[in-house]
Formats: structure tokens, sequence, C-alpha cells
């Protein structure tokens, strides 16, 4: 069984305090535009009839219930968590949803995926990446339970290339977020957050992780003016 560091427990038991205000985090921190860069990250899978698609970190369910509505009836999605808050939060939206049947959740990090060697077709992961302690472990578990030939797609924060709107960016991530922040949870949740977005690596930096985890057909796109990068990283075929 993995075992967390204590950086890890310390993000676990933060997002456990904060999942039931966890979307509300997520349209403030993306200023009420995250629903598109899941979509169009989504978008950037192919996955075929029959596929299993892994949504890593995945939350409240939102981009597994985006992959549902957008692949055939077929195709089955597996939710993992390392957070048991964020799935019980998870499992309340998919009871809601028509698509809600066809996703099953998991309790597990990212650095130790509980699944054979390419067993998914696609993966995707939003918003958590830069939450994972050891992130090169863990792009090398998502290519290790890759098909050969899937698709892995990871959605994040990242840093606007005009230095003007970055400026304006970081005062509002690092003065205004936690204030409003602390009005609605725990101010320290809201410290953490924006905190961990500017110290995650550049695109570049990013890159070539998921190229030394072995992923090729490297593509970086960013949203936004740069507030957030899809990347997207194929497994070889052969």
């Amino acid at each position: 069984m993995f075992q967390l560091s204590d950086k890890g427990r310390g993000v676990r038991q933060m997002f456990d305090d904060i999942s039931h205000r966890y979307d509300l985090l997520n349209r403030l921190l993306s200023l009420g535009i995250d629903r598109r860069w899941r979509r169009f990250a989504v978008s950037q899978l192919k996955i075929p009839t029959g596929g299993r698609v892994l949504d890593i970190a995945t939350g409240t369910c939102d981009v597994a219930l985006e992959v549902a509505a957008r692949t055939d009836p077929t195709v089955t999605i597996i939710g993992e968590d390392f957070t048991q808050g964020m799935l019980v939060q998870g499992q309340a939206k998919l009871d809601r949803s028509e698509h809600g049947s066809r996703i099953m959740l998991v309790n597990a990090p990212c650095e130790e995926i509980p699944h054979p060697a390419a067993t998914f077709d696609g993966i995707t992961i939003a918003f958590g990446i830069r939450n994972v302690v050891d992130r090169q472990a863990g792009l090398g578990e998502m290519f290790r339970v890759l098909k050969p030939g899937g698709r892995a797609v990871i959605l994040e924060f990242s840093h606007p290339r005009s230095r003007l709107f970055r400026q304006l960016y970081y005062f509002y991530f690092q003065k205004i977020l936690p204030t409003i922040g602390g009005l609605l949870s725990k101010r320290s949740a809201y410290q953490y957050l924006p905190d961990s977005v500017i110290e995650f690596p550049s695109q570049q930096e990013f890159s070539q992780m998921m190229a030394t985890a072995g992923f090729q057909r490297l593509q970086a796109c960013d949203l936004t003016f740069g507030i957030a990068t899809v990347y997207v990283g194929d497994k070889p075929a052969a």
C-alpha cells in the first residue's frame, strides 16, 4: 500500500476539509470559466467503443461526467481520488446524473494507481497534478496504466505569458482570493491552492516531465491568456 508523505497527508486533509466547497473554489480560481476548460480538455481524448477512461483526482466528478456525456455509452469511466471527502461529494453528483451509473469511484493516490498496466485508453486529470507530491512518479503511473496508443490529457492552472496579465493574475490569487475564501471556508486552504499554482513548473518544464515519463507527441495548449494549460501526451503504440 502506498504511504503518503507528511505533505501528502496534509494536502489530503485539506481537501477533506473543503470538499463541500470544492466546486465553488474552482469557480473562484478560474474566474468562472473552468467548465469551458474541462470541455476542451475532454475533447482531446480519442476513446474507442467499449473503451476505458481513468479520471485521476476526480474530485466531485465534473470531468468524469463530461467524459461520459461525450463518449459512447459502452465506454467505462473510473474516477480516482485520494481524498474520501471528495469522493463522497462526487458520488452525490453521480447519483443525480443520468451518466452516473457508468462511473465507478476508487480511493487511491496518483503515485500508486491500483490497476494493471495497459488498462486504459485515456486518462484525464484536471487541476490535480499540482497537488501530487511526487509528480514524476504520478506521471510514470499514468504512463504505465495506459494502453499502447492511449492518451493522457492534463488540465492545470498555469503561468500567463503576458507580464502585465501575470501580475494582475498573481495579485488576485495571492491577495483577493484568500480573503474571499476565508469568508467561505478555511483561509489556509485558499492560501495553499493559489501558492501551489504559482509554484507549478512552467509549460516547458512540465512538458519535459511528461517526456521523461515516456509520453510522446506532446502538446501544450494555453487557455484564456495562459491562465490554464492543457497538456496532451500519447503512449507509443509499439
